[in-house]
């Protein structure tokens, strides 16, 4: 077999590939482009993707094919038809990361909440020294205990950032934007519901027809004032322009975002504007990436390429 990973840079360099070793020939590129991914896959017998677009025009080429891994939880970038019809079967992964995106949810929130940056500027640059009293209350915040939590996306992440919320001390509702059945222990309300009683909003619902510009100048029109806004789910559920233009307004307090509709980030993107981190904090799609989730993934990927080639081996 030989095992080709296409775009090992998304994986990050401290993450050990060698054990793939035991079961072909392992061969691996930091990035590759649709033309370089035609020549690299011709001989390939499994190939392992992040982001990489997966098509005819990407591996038409790829006689030997057997299996594609995609080494993340959406699988946006595959043509699954085209590989249906050459019964190229595909896997993903799914769970590795529930903890930290939950955790990147609180940072993200906690940083323009609690006003931060502001803060930590404040005494560093010493403007604490010679405050006339012992605290600053200057930038006011709010606690997350008596908050009303809303979730859009009640799966293994929505619903451990809601156990996060409850223990906090915040009221927890959730809304599907597929219409899916209500899950028992958790309140459902409908979508107008979520965005009218809601303090804070967060996203973990994927990109699909029922949610791409779900957040957009409307849902903005029926949030609170003081609502935050915390995408972590995909990018174009939010639509960037009307997300600017509440922040802007004042139509919503702020928000974090770790998924954009562009990434990289496009230089014409409408956030970039906005420059008060009091307002909005954008990270770079890092809220699954901790050192643990990705090692947890890796393992993941290797746990089918090592059920694959032993099954292939036995036929």
């Amino acid at each position: 077999m030989k095992i080709v990973f296409l775009d090992t840079l998304t994986l990050g360099d401290d993450i050990d590939l060698s054990g793939f070793e035991a079961y072909g020939e392992l061969v691996t590129y930091s990035t590759s482009t649709q033309e370089e991914m035609a020549e690299r896959t011709k001989d390939a017998d499994i190939i392992v993707v992040n982001k990489c677009l997966v098509n005819e025009a990407s591996i038409g080429e790829a006689k030997n094919l057997k299996l594609v891994c995609v080494s993340a939880t959406g699988t946006n970038n595959l043509d699954k038809e085209y590989l249906a019809q050459r019964k190229i079967p595909w896997k993903n992964v799914a769970g590795y990361s529930t903890d930290i995106v939950a955790q990147h949810t609180f940072a993200l929130l906690l940083y323009v909440e609690e006003k931060l940056k502001y803060y930590d500027e404040f005494v560093k640059s010493k403007k604490y020294c010679d405050y006339p009293i012992f605290t600053n209350l200057e930038k006011p915040f709010h606690q997350i205990a008596g908050a009303t939590w809303g979730i859009i996306g009640l799966g293994n992440i929505g619903r451990k950032v809601a156990k996060i919320a409850e223990a906090f001390g915040a009221k927890v509702i959730y809304a599907s934007a597929s219409g899916a059945k209500p899950q028992p222990g958790y309140t459902q309300v409908d979508m107008d519901t979520l965005f009218a009683q809601s303090d804070i909003i967060s996203v973990h619902a994927p990109l699909d027809e029922h949610t791409e510009g779900l957040i957009n100048k409307e849902a903005f029109a029926k949030m609170k004032k003081n609502c935050i806004l915390l995408n972590l789910g995909r990018g174009p559920i939010v639509v960037e322009e009307d997300l600017c233009e509440a922040l802007e307004s004042g139509q919503i307090r702020g928000a974090g975002i770790d998924v954009l509709c562009k990434e990289p980030m496009d230089v014409k993107n409408p956030l970039l504007k906005i420059k008060d981190s009091d307002k909005l904090i954008i990270t770079p799609h890092i809220a699954w990436a901790s050192v643990e989730a990705r090692k947890t993934l890796i393992g993941m990927v290797l746990d089918q390429v090592k059920e694959f080639t032993l099954n292939a081996t036995s036929m």
